[in-house]
């Protein structure tokens, strides 16, 4: 299809959604391996996907409210012949790190899968000594204190399950490394539900302490909007909207699940 056409049908299944229901500073180092897509289309194309609501006549309950499939965005490494943006991992690891990692561990991803990737060994190094590890045990069998290394898993961010849903309330943040696989829709999924958030349409009731995004199932979220417009700068000069962090952010991840990607490419699979 031509981008004419997706837009155009992207916003008709928007319109179509609409209607009433009669039952009512990184210093870069990284080089660019493949073509990035226009961060316009995404921005285009995010805010025609998120027009799409569905109200009803009566007050209903979010978990009783519509799901919306997510769109299909463009995305250049799901061609057979091309690898992952990674100028977008780079700015994606930034979001993650400076927004995600919060609440949402990268269990399955030390810093030594960074090098090369994300940035340079001398880059990926400080930022490991940037974060405290345990240590030891010493020569008097001690644990101690030490700054991170390459070696190390990248911090997660609650030491455990309880502790997560405790700083939740009682909701459990998924791992991110695999998130990509993990959900039907794969990067479609996760940029839609990123940029998904608005207020409930008429007559739709979302429970105290959860936040309306018809792309969740029950369309009903424990996680609040996370991305606003600026919230972090990129050393390229990148605009920082919400539809280009989520973008990013989304290409990380999908170079988490699948860090062979690029090589698997290049020999043919």
């Amino acid at each position: 299809l031509s981008w004419g056409n997706m837009f155009a049908r992207s916003t008709l299944f928007a319109q179509k959604v609409a209607q009433p229901l009669n039952r009512t500073v990184f210093t870069s180092a990284a080089k660019e391996s493949a073509r990035s897509v226009s961060p316009v289309v995404f921005a285009v194309l995010g805010a025609a996907a998120a027009t799409g609501i569905a109200y009803v006549s009566s007050p209903v309950s979010a978990s009783d409210g519509p799901l919306l499939a997510p769109g299909t965005y463009p995305w250049n490494h799901k061609n057979m012949f091309t690898a992952f943006d990674h100028m977008a991992i780079r700015r994606g690891f930034l979001v993650y790190r400076e927004v995600c990692s919060a609440c949402h561990s990268l269990r399955h991803v030390y810093w030594r899968h960074l090098v090369n990737v994300v940035g340079t060994e001398e880059e990926v190094k400080e930022w490991a000594s940037e974060y405290i590890y345990e240590g030891g045990p010493d020569g008097d069998g001690e644990m101690f204190d030490r700054p991170g290394a390459l070696t190390d898993r990248m911090p997660l961010a609650y030491p455990n399950d309880d502790a997560a849903r405790a700083g939740n309330g009682g909701a459990l943040p998924p791992e991110l490394s695999l998130i990509k696989k993990a959900r039907p829709g794969g990067e479609d999924y996760i940029f839609s539900l990123l940029t998904g958030y608005r207020d409930a349409p008429h007559g739709v009731v979302v429970r105290e302490g959860l936040h309306y995004n018809p792309y969740f199932p029950g369309s009903a979220i424990g996680m609040a909007q996370a991305l606003f417009d600026d919230m972090v700068e990129y050393e390229d000069g990148t605009e920082a909207s919400i539809s280009q962090m989520a973008k990013d952010v989304t290409t990380f991840l999908c170079w988490t699940a699948e860090p062979e990607h690029d090589e698997r490419k290049r020999t043919g699979w």
